[in-house]
């Protein structure tokens, strides 16, 4: 799923991943190509980091998010409060097959243009 995110936002919106981490290569932003501001970051992590009682890695987004809806996505499966962001702005996200790829789709495509600012 992480190419194929990768793949859409170039796509849709022209966006490169970054690879910011020396200790963590394979991670990566996405940032809004009009100020730079981050969209995404898809990181590889431990599922104990989310809460859960497995320490396998797996692979999750974080997505900027309207604070007024986190509650109502936390409540579904493989949603989770924001790791390493702000948890009253983001959202983390499985991308294990737990969540439906339209909706991965949707979560960034609705990231993108929270990032936008003020017209």
């Amino acid at each position: 799923m992480r190419e194929k995110l990768f793949a859409y936002a170039k796509e849709t919106y022209h966006a490169e991943p970054e690879y910011l981490w020396k200790r963590d290569p394979e991670s990566a932003i996405l940032r809004n190509s009009n100020n730079q501001k981050w969209f995404a970051a898809i990181m590889r992590i431990s599922k104990d980091k989310l809460g859960l009682k497995n320490k396998e890695f797996v692979w999750i987004a974080d997505f900027k998010c309207d604070p007024l809806l986190i509650g109502s996505f936390l409540q579904l499966e493989g949603h989770f409060p924001a790791y390493h962001m702000n948890k009253n702005h983001w959202i983390t996200v499985l991308l294990d097959g737990s969540v439906k790829e339209e909706q991965i789709f949707q979560l960034l495509d609705f990231s993108y243009h929270l990032t936008q600012g003020k017209k």
